[in-house]
């Protein structure tokens, strides 16, 4: 067997947009099949939620997940990702607009969590939008030292995943262009991103194929976004399958396709670079 060689940042997105979501959350990390989730701080749940996250720091570290399209509800004025999309692409989500909501989620995740994020990523990856890129980057900018600057996601497939049409749609709307701005700033990102799928696979055997598919292709220090949930999410467009994913990373099959690999799930370093 394998001795564990390289690192794997395994990050549950979502966290606190719903109950069953965070108990998934929890037990993961708890099991050490986790290590960071990002954190809808829109939520009306948030400070509620996080409050159990806390005990689990630094092992899990805490990100936050930027939120333009969940309404929550209704609990929160959000657009679709058709909307977003066409508005970042039209050159309407300027500074002026989006630097107050920056501040205001990276607000509500200080307050509660009582520091900078450990990484920033955006709900349906609207964090890498033209518009919204440029304002997270003045905001870190003015807010930050450099010891405490946040990491992050960068959505520039790993490897040969390029080949997969959503995750290359993904990575071409904005991924690449933001990874290659954040990086001449000096801002860390995850060295390739993985977990890109249509959220169309039942069973625990069809996500292995897809997991088994993304490990072939990260490197130390890649990232692996994954959406589990303890239940089905009613209301949630990909509720049915948040259970699967969350049923396969607890369970011994992932565990030994981890270790057949040489693969340690970690938090992401700073001495690894892409």
């Amino acid at each position: 067997m394998n001795s564990p060689s390289r690192t794997l940042v395994l990050c549950a997105d979502d966290y606190a947009q719903d109950a069953l979501i965070d108990d998934a959350v929890l037990h993961l990390a708890r099991a050490g099949r986790l290590s960071a989730t990002s954190c809808m701080t829109t939520s009306p749940r948030w400070r509620e939620a996080v409050a159990q996250l806390l005990p689990l720091r630094p092992a899990l570290q805490l990100g936050l997940h930027f939120n333009l399209t969940e309404s929550h509800g209704g609990h929160y004025p959000a657009h679709s990702l058709h909307q977003v999309l066409a508005r970042a692409y039209t050159g309407r989500l300027g500074a002026a607009q989006m630097r107050p909501l920056w501040r205001a989620q990276l607000d509500a995740f200080e307050d509660a969590v009582g520091s900078a994020p450990d990484f920033i990523d955006g709900h349906q990856h609207v964090h890498q939008l033209p518009g919204v890129r440029h304002a997270l980057l003045a905001e870190l900018q003015a807010r930050y030292r450099a010891d405490q600057m946040p990491w992050l996601r960068s959505t520039v497939p790993a490897g040969s995943l390029w080949r997969d049409t959503k995750a290359a749609v993904i990575a071409l709307l904005g991924g690449r262009a933001a990874t290659r701005q954040w990086r001449r700033a000096g801002l860390q990102t995850n060295h390739g991103f993985a977990g890109v799928y249509g959220f169309d696979a039942p069973t625990l055997s069809a996500y292995a194929v897809h997991m088994r598919a993304w490990l072939a292709q990260l490197q130390d220090g890649g990232l692996l976004m994954c959406h589990p949930a303890t239940a089905p999410v009613l209301q949630d467009a990909i509720g049915i399958q948040r259970p699967v994913e969350y049923a396969y990373l607890m369970s011994d099959a992932f565990g030994a396709l981890l270790e057949l690999g040489g693969w340690r799930i970690g938090a992401l370093s700073r001495t690894v670079q892409s």
